[in-house]
């Protein structure tokens, strides 16, 4: 494990097949570097693309994690900041979250992914899915997936540009980023379902959201059988 402090924040880098310590909230790690292409066509992709619900046993590895991040919310185009999935004025008021457990570079917790320096932010250790899963109304998925990535959306990010029409912007946009990791996943031979049935409240307290963090996607993430 190689280590050292930038500012105030210390970054991680696992060692591939080295299992990470124990990591205080605000740690980030470094994320391996995204593919920029692949074997498998958008058309076919798209052809193949299902909502899965149960999935195999065996972890995600850092670059499957790294790469359905990168899908969706990554800078595409570092020098103007663009990102995988449109946004309505480059206002980009997506969060995503994701809970981990099993991987074994990645002690169990709630991370946030952070675009620019594409990595993760550990904010809440220890395994929170079936507190997630209770939120969303018991749906098994949530709770036997190795990793369950949760979309938020920041609504007043674009209302200082779009005033009343930010709310719809901000829910098409997550619409376009929950596609980008569903063919991301197809790609991969990863699965994920979409989830829209929880309770705000519940999933707000299992992340730790803020109150300006309102909930819009649930998608558990784990390998096809």
């Amino acid at each position: 494990m190689r280590a050292w402090v930038a500012g105030a924040v210390m970054m991680v880098l696992p060692i591939a097949g080295q299992t990470s310590p124990l990591l205080e909230p605000g740690t980030l790690v470094a994320l391996p570097g995204a593919a920029q292409s692949g074997g498998m066509s958008v058309e076919q992709a798209l052809r193949e693309r299902r909502s899965v619900r149960s999935y195999g046993r065996d972890p995600l590895s850092m670059r499957e994690i790294a790469q359905l991040l990168w899908a969706a919310q990554g800078v595409s185009e570092p020098r103007q900041g663009f990102r995988t999935a449109p946004s309505a004025g480059a206002t980009f008021p997506l969060e995503v979250d994701l809970l981990v457990t099993g991987i074994p570079e990645l002690p169990a917790g709630v991370y946030r992914y952070r675009p620019r320096e594409h990595s993760l932010e550990l904010r809440v250790p220890g395994d929170r899915r079936r507190t997630l899963e209770a939120a969303a109304l018991g749906q098994s998925s949530i709770g036997n997936a190795p990793v369950v990535m949760v979309i938020s959306g920041v609504t007043p990010r674009t209302a200082r540009r779009y005033g009343a029409r930010a709310e719809r912007y901000v829910h098409m946009e997550a619409g376009h980023a929950a596609q980008n990791v569903y063919l991301q996943g197809t790609a991969l031979g990863i699965g994920t379902v979409v989830i829209g049935a929880f309770r705000d409240d519940g999933v707000a307290a299992a992340l730790s959201l803020e109150r300006s963090e309102e909930p819009l996607y649930i998608m558990p993430l784990g390998r096809l059988r």
